[in-house]
């Protein structure tokens, strides 16, 4: 394979930048009170400029009950208490900025919480009423409308529509405190229009946008062959609620907004959607007057398979390229098991299921380790932009042993406890080696922490030749002074079990089998761990050269 992919031009920051995921409830608590803060993030500023990263993304700030994380969101336009205060928020820009770092907060438009004041005033009005207008109520079927509107399920399991007290059904592709609003309503796509210029105006640079693919639906209200399970879409023609064409019509307000703000501050914005489609629609979401960039969920789902994952780069690049966009990698977010406990466990384990029933050792945590560094260093080499998550840089693996009392994911909730769902990815992360929280804070934090994260802190790792946190830093170096401008990407034939590339007489190899491979000419850059010997890659284990 000699095939050479082209790279779409333009200097755009958000093009090939390193995009880092705070987690804000579990990323450093300044306060004490065991949930991580605003101030808290502030404060790692220093570490995050070190790292090498050129972007954060903030999950959920807002006012909100945390019955989904802060993915039910009060009110758009503030800060929770918990966290701080706007002011706070701004700090933290101005801080991040001044670091040379870009902004990017999450945005929740699918739905609100049902602490909304529009979703209080609905509930309060009567059935028919223009407030009930904003979000999705009907009469349910049956002889006394007993039965839900539609067979629709909620993303966290059980059925999407919940009954009010005056008999009338409200629609939640999530989770009952997260009623959908309907986009079809004027309204709704002008305050939205507004929020995202009133962070702009406060400094933001972009919008990570939650459920990019929902929003629209079918008002005829079909009943659905497919259950919606979390994050997948079924894959039928004209679904009733995702992936439906009218959404695109919205996308494209909102990014004549960005472009407007962008005339107005001179400073490139960008979106990024959370778009869980088919490969194949991805790049609609790409369009010059639509999203500037779409995760690629087709990789994260990929198992640690040399001929799948060669296809998912591939496909990503040319569609990134189609519509003048940059791929997004990413191998771990706040919403799936931590990649190295992925690729530690057998093939074909049914993640949710191990997680409830074990045994831990199932996992093989120095395979997925070595696997997860071979991934992240192949990735960082490829044209695009990689989207890390908080704690990756520390080697941290899921937490699967979890009692069941602290507990705090809806899909437990939803799933009738059977279930864990996604808090073992977002236990607080360790900064030091002792303390009551391993540094996150002075107290107790919100989620327990295993007695391993000693080991695996900060303290443990900085200035550790060797190290998974130095190995990072060392990776993000060399990729910002190497690969961020290579350019084009030429597939080099190395041998069938390696997934191998050369942008501009640099090259990347990964090796995927279960022996040593023969390397090209070249000077070792940086190997994702000891190399057997100076012309052989070991298995599991990435190398970047420099060609000779």
């Amino acid at each position: 394979m000699s095939e050479t992919i082209h790279v779409s031009a333009g200097n755009e920051w958000w093009r090939n930048a390193v995009v880092y995921q705070v987690y804000p409830r579990s990323f450093a608590d300044a306060n004490g009170d065991g949930t991580g803060d605003v101030e808290g993030i502030r404060s790692r500023i220093p570490y995050l400029a070190k790292l090498g990263i050129d972007a954060i993304w903030m999950n959920p700030w807002y006012p909100s009950p945390l019955l989904d994380g802060g993915y039910d969101v009060a009110d758009y336009r503030s800060i929770a208490p918990m966290f701080g205060s706007l002011d706070d928020a701004q700090a933290l820009i101005e801080d991040a900025h001044r670091a040379g770092i870009k902004v990017i907060v999450d945005l929740v438009p699918n739905h609100t919480s049902w602490d909304h004041e529009w979703f209080v005033e609905a509930l309060a009005a009567a059935p028919r009423s223009p407030a009930r207008d904003r979000y999705i109520f009907r009469e349910g079927k049956g002889i006394d409308g007993e039965l839900p509107p539609t067979n629709w399920s909620s993303v966290f399991g059980g059925p999407a529509w919940s009954r009010c007290d005056d008999g009338q059904w409200y629609l939640h592709l999530f989770d009952i405190s997260q009623p959908d609003l309907n986009w079809h309503h004027p309204e709704v796509r002008a305050e939205f229009r507004d929020i995202f210029r009133f962070w702009i105006d406060l400094g933001v640079d972009g919008f990570r946008v939650d459920v990019a693919h929902g929003l629209i639906k079918d008002l005829s209200f079909p009943d659905l062959d497919l259950a919606s399970e979390i994050l997948t879409v079924g894959h039928i023609d004209n679904h009733p609620h995702w992936d439906r064409d009218e959404v695109h019509d919205i996308i494209r307000e909102w990014r004549a907004v960005l472009n407007e703000k962008e005339a107005e501050y001179n400073k490139d914005l960008m979106m990024v959607a959370e778009a869980w489609v088919k490969a194949e629609s991805v790049p609609l979401y790409l369009r010059p007057d639509e999203y500037h960039q779409s995760f690629n969920f087709d990789f994260v789902g990929c198992p640690w398979d040399v001929d799948q994952m060669r296809s998912s780069i591939a496909r990503a690049l040319v569609d990134a390229a189609s519509v003048n966009s940059s791929a997004t990698w990413v191998l771990s977010n706040h919403d799936v098991l931590r990649h190295p406990t992925r690729y530690g466990l057998p093939a074909g384990t049914d993640y949710q299921e191990w997680l409830m029933t074990g045994p831990t050792e199932l996992c093989d945590q120095q395979l997925g380790t070595q696997r997860g560094l071979a991934v992240i260093m192949m990735l960082l080499a490829l044209p695009g932009s990689t989207y890390i998550y908080q704690g990756e840089e520390l080697g941290l693996h899921e937490v699967p042993d979890l009692p069941h009392d602290v507990l705090d994911d809806p899909v437990w909730r939803r799933s009738e406890n059977t279930r864990k769902g996604r808090d073992g990815c977002r236990v607080p992360i360790p900064w030091t080696q002792t303390g009551p929280s391993f540094g996150f804070g002075e107290g107790a934090p919100w989620l327990p922490q295993p007695a391993h994260f000693s080991d695996q802190s900060v303290e443990a790792q900085d200035g550790v030749d060797g190290s998974i946190l130095e190995l990072y830093r060392s990776a993000l170096a060399l990729r910002s002074a190497h690969w961020v401008e290579r350019g084009d990407l030429t597939w080099l034939n190395v041998d069938s079990n390696a997934i191998a590339f050369e942008r501009n007489r640099y090259a990347s190899i990964t090796n995927f089998g279960d022996s040593n491979i023969a390397l090209p000419p070249g000077e070792v850059m940086l190997t994702s761990s000891q190399p057997a010997q100076q012309d052989q890659l070991a298995p599991n284990t990435t190398v970047w050269l420099r060609l000779t």
